[in-house]
């Protein structure tokens, strides 16, 4: 690698974002639950140039997750409901020690917790793996008491956000849509949390016409894909308009226009989820490559003077 150049060739001097715990050559790296189960689907989002890797969501015990079909493709998008199939703590623990022998770039371990010893467990077990943040879940539109239903009680997600930072690694709480997500948002900081993660997949469902049964095995999922791309826009600009917090966005992120609409809301960096599914890791760099050269047709100087550029305008 040359001195001044990043992963996919990127110039570092332009792309690179700072976050609580994360110093990253370029913005893009991908969602949770996306080639994160094992340390070497991570090595291939490495390989194809991702700044840091996130894992899939872990819980303290193993699951099995939902019968299938577990995901359809809808239009202008993915609908999903995996049921956070997992091989739990050890298998986090595992995936961490393997890690560490074949990767090189920031690991974020995504935990999906329904206590807070549950969360605080989780993220000591990131911490002693030498990840470099977690990721709170709080937002799963499909897993009883680990997603939206914990989100709906504030309190409770505050504890489990402020458990996790006991821990010591910085906290993001992934946030998904919900009503007065700003001030959900504003709660989880104030319980501990560097910084947000927005938005998750949301709830969705399809319905056979000729069975009269929902297509998924679970029934209702989580829509991702192109579908919510505006609507994670809107969240990510309103958070940040009312926290200023350090903000990952995510949600239906496949072109760098898409990324850039989300840096300019207010996020300092973003993950791309249904995109590496649909058209490969080659993505990532697409995506990486035309920020830089967005940035440098803008007359931005650096990535850090295009956040929440729609907030000056």
């Amino acid at each position: 690698m040359e001195p001044q150049q990043a992963p996919c060739g990127v110039d570092w001097r332009l792309v690179s974002a700072r976050l609580p715990g994360l110093s990253l050559a370029h913005p893009v790296m991908n969602a949770s639950g996306i080639l994160g189960s094992r340390a070497v689907d991570l090595k291939r989002l490495e390989d194809a140039g991702a700044a840091a890797l996130v894992t899939k969501s872990f819980t303290r015990e193993p699951r099995e997750g939902y019968p299938t079909p577990i995901a359809v493709p809808v239009a202008a998008g993915l609908l999903n409901a995996v049921g956070l199939a997992n091989p739990g703590l050890e298998g986090l623990r595992r995936l961490l020690d393997e890690a560490k022998t074949i990767l090189s770039r920031p690991i974020v371990v995504s935990v999906a917790a329904s206590t807070p010893e549950e969360a605080e467990a989780l993220a000591r077990a990131a911490a002693e793996g030498g990840a470099a943040a977690v990721e709170v879940n709080l937002s799963c539109p499909h897993a009883e008491k680990r997603g939206l239903e914990l989100a709906m009680d504030p309190d409770a997600a505050a504890a489990v956000v402020e458990a996790a930072a006991a821990a010591g690694l910085p906290v993001y709480a992934k946030l998904g849509v919900v009503d007065r997500l700003a001030d959900l948002a504003g709660r989880m900081l104030d319980a501990g949390a560097r910084g947000l993660t927005l938005i998750n997949t949301v709830r969705a469902m399809r319905i056979d016409v000729y069975t009269a049964k929902p297509i998924l095995g679970h029934g209702v999922g989580g829509l991702s894909g192109r579908a919510i791309h505006p609507i994670a826009v809107r969240a990510v600009y309103e958070v940040y308009r009312e926290t200023g917090a350090p903000i990952i966005g995510v949600g239906g992120v496949y072109t760098w226009e898409d990324a850039a609409e989300l840096i300019l809301a207010g996020a300092r960096a973003v993950q791309v989820g249904t995109a590496i599914i649909e058209e490969g890791e080659a993505v990532i760099c697409r995506i990486a490559r035309g920020l830089q050269r967005w940035l440098h047709e803008a007359g931005y100087e650096r990535l850090e003077d295009a956040v929440a550029a729609a907030h000056r305008g």
